[in-house]
């Protein structure tokens, strides 16, 4: 247990105490969930505010579609299907069994912690939450330090709805963070980087404590040669620039065939003109999260000049006081870049030719398994190439970013990009514990099996064949 601070100590002993006297019952988890969602339509201009201030400026409009929608869309599909998801599941137990049944039983598992990013602060600490109340537990929260206004929202949000000792906010730095990390939790979610993600799970490992990591990796756009060119360009820069590329399953990189490749780039920039026009006074165009980040993004596209790539600026340079940085696109750059071997998560997208899909799939598996994958293809037989040939987390076909908004579809990473699922009745299961139950009848032909064997030596090798 973490001694260096007994603030996390006592709140996650107070959360764990009370889960032990009175796990929440259905009707609680829905009084539960229904309470959140009125107070959360009640302070969605506060959020606004929040999340705005936080970034410097990000548009209203993706916080309605990026944390409203999204949030109450998760509420909605929870309290819909949250009575069967509760109930008892059939498990077949085999003819050699027989007569006996058994069944797959959801528990709550206790007290789930939840580490939230700040890209999408709400969404991103809201959907899992609502996820582990409707299974029944109690949650501690730790929100990102970089965007502590809408942190301090989500800690005042979270207080009017749950009483203390069911849902609790941990605010702080890297250093509460980690000390977050290592308190034994029933369950623990992550949702960032792959490389804190790595520090996560290594403070979870003492504990045991089994951990589902939401991370992130270099997600593709694959236009094949059959598929229209404005169609496809609208819909990457759409996937690209949402949030101004902070995005976790945002498009990492375009791969279009090389004879199309120099049309491609001229209607993403054509595109980017009729999108945002004079950029700066935009309400639309989202600004970058801190200076660390872009400085990060600016040494990107320093890079790939002095490397001598092509880079195109349809906007001209970023403004570092306002952290303003327009659209960039680095056509065929170097792998050797930094930009092509680490997730970019900003405005900048580079634009790779290849010859064949066979080409297109090996870039791809020269990388790590990404979160998410995006063909654009009329071809059945191109797409299924293309998702065979490769792994990720998630695809959407001849779109960008939407499977993360359909709450039937499990949201989670592989290797790198992460390991396990949320959303709906994934999230649901993943903080369930489900409990195999198997029940004997009054007589069964098992009570034979009891020696001495020698008398019914033939039934067992019958069995057994």
């Amino acid at each position: 247990m973490n001694t260096l601070n007994p603030d996390l100590v006592d709140t996650h002993a107070r959360l764990q105490a009370a889960w032990r006297v009175l796990k929440p019952d259905l009707a609680q988890r829905r009084a539960d969930l229904q309470r959140l969602r009125a107070a959360f339509r009640a302070r969605q201009s506060a959020m606004d505010a929040a999340i705005a201030a936080d970034f410097g400026h990000r548009s209203t409009h993706e916080n309605l579609i990026a944390e409203t929608l999204i949030v109450l869309a998760e509420i909605d599909h929870a309290l819909a299907h949250l009575r069967r998801w509760s109930r008892p599941r059939g498990a077949a137990v085999g003819w050699r069994l027989w007569p006996a049944s058994a069944k797959l039983r959801p528990m709550p598992v206790g007290v789930v912690g939840i580490i939230a990013p700040w890209n999408y602060p709400v969404n991103l600490a809201l959907v899992p939450l609502v996820s582990a109340v409707a299974a029944g537990n109690h949650v501690f929260l730790k929100p990102s330090e970089h965007t502590p206004r809408t942190s301090e929202w989500l800690r005042d949000l979270l207080a009017d709805v749950f009483p203390e000792d069911r849902v609790a906010v941990a605010l702080g730095g890297a250093d509460v963070g980690a000390a977050f990390a290592s308190l034994p939790f029933d369950h623990l979610l992550f949702t960032g980087s792959t490389a804190i993600g790595r520090r996560v799970m290594a403070a979870a490992a003492p504990n045991l404590t089994p951990v589902t990591l939401e991370l992130g990796g270099k997600a593709p756009a694959i236009v094949c040669p059959d598929y229209e060119l404005d169609t496809a360009a609208s819909r990457i820069t759409t996937g690209k620039w949402f949030n101004a590329g902070q995005t976790c399953i945002g498009v990492d990189y375009a791969l279009v065939d090389r004879a199309r490749r120099d049309a491609f780039v001229a209607e993403i920039v054509r595109q980017l003109h009729a999108r945002y026009g004079d950029i700066k006074g935009n309400p639309d165009y989202t600004r970058i999260i801190n200076d660390a980040q872009f400085a990060r993004l600016a040494g990107y596209v320093a890079q790939a000049r002095v490397a001598g790539a092509t880079v195109i600026a349809p906007f001209g340079d970023g403004d570092a006081a306002t952290r303003l940085l327009p659209p960039v696109l680095v056509i065929d750059p170097p792998p050797s870049l930094r930009l092509m071997h680490e997730e970019i998560f900003g405005p900048v997208l580079p634009v790779l030719s290849y010859g064949s899909l066979d080409d297109a799939i090996a870039c791809i598996a020269a990388l790590e398994r990404p979160l998410a994958m995006y063909p654009f293809s009329h071809s059945r037989a191109n797409v299924d190439r293309l998702v065979d040939g490769t792994l990720a987390g998630g695809v959407t076909i001849n779109d960008t970013l939407l499977h993360f908004g359909a709450q039937g579809l499990p949201f989670g990473g592989i290797g790198p990009s992460g390991m396990g699922a949320i959303h709906g009745k994934a999230g649901f299961d993943t903080f369930s514990k489900l409990l195999p139950v198997f029940r004997q009848r009054r007589f069964a032909v098992t009570d034979m099996l009891r020696p001495p064997y020698s008398r019914i030596d033939r039934v067992i090798r019958w069995l057994a064949r």
